[in-house]
């Protein structure tokens, strides 16, 4: 069934032939870039796709305005130029202009010739047969059954990701009866193909169109699959900072989580995720560049990132599951163990309801999407659905806001990410795509650390439209990127308005001037490094080409929204802490003045890390499993 109307998919076309026209090596955006964009958005919600075929006809009234005619009737250059006024107009047409072209972009370039012609791997070809394990009779698929389940077990964890799969592999292995419960899929390496926009429909929530709404729109891609955001982030390995852990002592009351007490439990993560750093073969062009600018500016700390994949090859997809099961995410490492020591685990089911009896968590209700129950009573209740999830749900319960915190605090380290193009081959698809990181600045709040992406996403992210842009992307063997992040001081909120979240996020001053800094400071790094001219993420600064523009952006003024912020680690929405007036669980993540009810994911981590949190929720984890068998027992 066609999304697009004729009339829609006739102005669409009109759009992507004017703004993706042919260049030396590849031919213009044709109706089968109309197609692809079809087939994207139908994985995306009902209101996005809506949205979407607004902004069609958005734009063709924009060409009635200002040429009686609509877009179908006016020249491609006419066409492009009036596109091209709302790239530095004001914020609401500029985001109107890149929510258009992003997926038009990267459906016309996801075409397995056009990585080809660049030298680029577009897909990745199975190498050998994934065997099923024997433990998967303990995997349960929601969406066959063909009656109602009832269970009883001694804990129910709702969630696999870095919290859920964790515990429950801990108290399994201690002897606790434990349930799983999982919205996702378990999907393996047998369907794993690299292919962005194929894998976000498969492993992303939403299709990974999860956002804040504030004074800067960010993007929070969440994983909705076994293994959570961990089967589709890159598998970088930091512990939480021991200043970091000095606050949560000092200021929140937590006084067992200090650096010597969580040691143990770092220890014990690491070794189950083999964590190492990314061997010298497997950096790649990009961290090659980022070394050599780093060390011409006299940047002492910069070296490869510690991952959890230590037999990774560089195939440079993480982000869209590991194919070769290297990275030791949660769908292969944790989950697993936990159904070897007995585990069961359910996928295709939402969970709904906690059941609570004279004040206590004694089970949950969950539902498949065929209208299936399967209840289980349990002991304890955990929940470990992530930080932008666990408050709806457990607000829709009525559970966990005793304080008025839950669903406050939000943190989300904002990060963004700088293209350079150079002479030389840099060819960013080959090796580890954030293996690297300078790390000189941790101690102001940034990071620097690798984010290279595919050829039909990073030419999605390039502000750029028409022949200019077709020319960069002819050009990307020799396209370095590179991210950064800030270790936020603004807070956001999750809230329930009727029954869908919400989530909104103000980037304050000091965080915002963090941004600058760091855009600042990699800027110089990749010109060092040789780079010819750098695309920088902000309003009216697309290109930078030496030191007299570097000077004009220091000079300028920014608003949070001339930048273009994503972010990756939402944090802190339930969290821990010792008076429970102003936190959500304790120190044992249970909720207060609900017994049996835990909290055990990013949502109870008490604050903004700088760093990548999944090994910190996981130590976490460890240590409130132990906690819990040992009250069970």
């Amino acid at each position: 069934m066609s999304l697009f109307s004729a009339r829609e998919r006739t102005t669409m076309l009109a759009i992507a032939e004017a703004t993706l026209p042919a260049g030396r090596l590849f031919p213009a955006a044709d109706a089968r870039t109309v197609e692809r964009v079809e087939g994207f958005l139908r994985g995306l919600p009902g209101p996005a796709q809506t949205a979407y075929r607004g902004l069609v006809h958005l734009f063709d009234g924009l060409s009635y305005l200002h040429r009686r005619r609509g877009l179908t009737s006016i020249p491609a250059t006419e066409r492009v130029e009036l596109l091209d006024r709302w790239r530095d107009a004001d914020v609401a047409r500029r985001n109107a202009l890149r929510a258009l072209m992003i997926p038009l972009k990267v459906a016309h370039f996801d075409d397995p010739s056009f990585f080809q012609k660049v030298g680029c791997v577009y897909s990745w070809q199975q190498k050998a047969e994934v065997k099923p394990a024997y433990f998967r009779d303990r995997v349960h698929d929601g969406a066959a059954l063909d009656g109602d389940v009832a269970v009883d077990v001694d804990v129910v964890v709702i969630g696999t990701g870095a919290g859920g799969a964790v515990v429950a592999r801990e108290l399994a292995e201690a002897g606790v009866a434990v349930m799983m419960l999982e919205e996702g899929a378990y999907v393996d390496r047998s369907e794993f193909t690299g292919r962005p926009l194929e894998m976000q429909k498969k492993l992303y929530r939403a299709s990974g169109a999860t956002f804040t709404v504030g004074n800067v729109p960010i993007t929070i891609p969440l994983g909705k699959t076994v293994g959570g955001s961990t089967t589709v982030n890159s598998g970088t390995c930091y512990r939480a900072p021991d200043r970091v852990l000095e606050h949560w002592v000092r200021d929140l009351g937590l006084t067992e989580l200090t650096p010597d007490g969580l040691a143990p439990y770092f220890d014990r993560v690491e070794a189950v995720l083999g964590v190492a750093p990314v061997k010298p073969q497997y950096l790649g062009g990009c961290a090659r560049v980022i070394a050599r600018g780093a060390d011409a500016l006299g940047i002492k700390r910069h070296q490869p990132l510690k991952r959890n994949a230590p037999d990774c090859d560089g195939q440079g997809v993480c982000c869209f599951g590991c194919p070769t099961d290297a990275k030791r995410s949660m769908n292969v490492s944790y989950v697993p163990l936990a159904l070897k020591a007995g585990a069961e685990l359910y996928t295709n089911v939402r969970a709904t309801r906690v059941i609570v009896e004279h004040g206590h968590a004694v089970g949950v209700v969950s539902k498949t999407k065929a209208g299936r129950t399967v209840t289980v009573r349990a002991r304890a209740v955990i929940v470990a659905c992530g930080s932008l999830i666990t408050p709806p749900f457990l607000m829709r319960n009525g559970l966990g806001n005793a304080s008025g915190e839950l669903g406050k605090n939000l943190s989300v380290h904002p990060a963004t990410g700088l293209l350079a193009v150079l002479d030389e081959k840099v060819e960013n698809w080959k090796g580890v795509p954030q293996g690297y990181a300078i790390e000189e600045y941790a101690e102001e709040g940034l990071m620097f650390e690798g984010a290279a992406l595919p050829l039909d996403f990073s030419v999605g992210l390039m502000p750029h439209i028409g022949p200019e842009l077709v020319e960069l992307a002819e050009g990307f063997d020799r396209v370095a990127s590179f991210g950064l992040m800030v270790e936020d001081t603004s807070r956001g909120r999750v809230r329930l308005v009727g029954d869908q979240p919400v989530i909104t996020y103000n980037l304050n001053n000091a965080d915002l001037g963090r941004m600058k800094r760091g855009i600042d400071i990699l800027a110089r790094v990749f010109l060092a490094g040789g780079a010819r001219r750098v695309l920088l993420p902000v309003h009216g600064f697309n290109e930078i080409h030496g030191e007299a523009d570097l000077a004009r952006f220091r000079a300028t003024t920014l608003r949070p929204h001339d930048l273009e912020v994503s972010a990756y680690h939402p944090l802190g929405t339930a969290r821990m802490g010792a008076d429970p007036s102003k936190s959500v669980v304790d120190a044992e993540h249970q909720v207060h003045a609900t017994p049996g009810l835990y909290v055990v994911d990013g949502a109870s981590v008490p604050s903004s890390l700088g760093v990548n949190p999944q090994v910190t929720i996981m130590a976490l984890a460890t240590r409130a499993a132990e906690k819990l068998a040992a009250r069970l027992s």
